[in-house]
């Protein structure tokens, strides 16, 4: 019997002995690491608020700042047209064609293809799917235009030339973004429901008359002030984020691409956030 306490003491202090050096020395990387993401996390978050502020100053040259703004209206607005034109039409045809797939039963008009259609694409499809493909196309390209401006110098030549870059630089491409992403999207709105008539006319699924009927059935115009509440926050996501990690690079060309890659990665997932609050609160 006193064998077998003492092997049990043993045991317990075993463990005792493993729990004060064993586990403390494995969790110890870890919560360094978890600290070091929580001081980064608000770091950046301390940093994006400040640029944000920074960018409200009066302009030095208004002539040059409107410049600048146009520019970025034909990059982001027109530079984008021809995606969100495929993607929309094809994003309309496949819906109409999967949701007659799903209408198996002949007690359901053919008309309610159409307002699912409608419904679907106003307030899903086109504000969120193509703010996500812009947060690609636009944001990657805000994000490597600044990157590189900070790396090759530029930025600090304008800053010693005292124009405030933050103004100058970034203002304009929110500015844009919030003018032209949300005519995007209405333009997006409106190929998607005439892809979709296509799709039904072309596969024989429904007549034009039957599709065009159904798009005025039960149609509330809220559902298209709510598609445009959403495409102003996105705008200012895809805008402001990519602007905030270009702005702020600091390296080389790999650098740049990584601070791209981590840009629209972040605005992705903030759109899609976004997208849940703003549906738990606006419906």
């Amino acid at each position: 019997m006193e064998e077998v306490s003492q092997r049990k003491q043993g045991v317990v202090n075993g463990f005792s002995g493993l729990s004060i050096t064993g586990i403390t020395g494995f969790c110890l990387p870890f919560c360094i690491l978890h600290l070091n993401l929580s001081m980064t996390f608000f770091r950046d978050i301390g940093r994006y608020l400040l640029m944000i502020k920074g960018m409200f100053t009066r302009p030095e040259n208004g002539k040059m700042y409107w410049k600048e703004f146009m520019h970025q209206c034909s990059e982001i607005g027109i530079g984008s047209l021809g995606i969100v034109g495929i993607i929309s039409i094809f994003i309309g045809a496949v819906s109409t064609i999967q949701t007659a797939y799903q209408l198996v039963t002949p007690l359901i008009p053919l008309s309610t293809i159409a307002q699912v259609v409608r419904d679907t694409i106003i307030l899903e499809f086109a504000p969120t799917l193509v703010c996500i493909v812009l947060a690609g196309v636009a944001g990657s390209k805000i994000a490597s235009e600044l990157g590189n401006m900070r790396v090759s110098e530029q930025i600090d030549a304008l800053e010693i030339m005292g124009i405030n870059t933050k103004s100058y630089l970034v203002m304009p491409k929110i500015a844009a973004g919030l003018l032209m992403i949300p005519l995007l999207v209405v333009l997006a709105m409106i190929l998607g429901i005439w892809g979709g008539r296509l799709a039904g006319e072309m596969a024989n699924i429904i007549s034009a008359s039957t599709y065009d009927k159904g798009l005025l059935e039960y149609f509330l115009p809220y559902n298209v002030i709510f598609a445009l509440i959403k495409s102003y926050v996105f705008a200012f996501i895809i805008t402001s984020i990519p602007a905030f990690y270009g702005y702020f690079v600091k390296g080389g060309a790999l650098e740049i691409g990584r601070a791209s890659t981590k840009a629209v990665v972040v605005s992705c997932i903030l759109i899609l956030f976004a997208d849940y609050v703003l549906s738990a609160l606006l419906l």
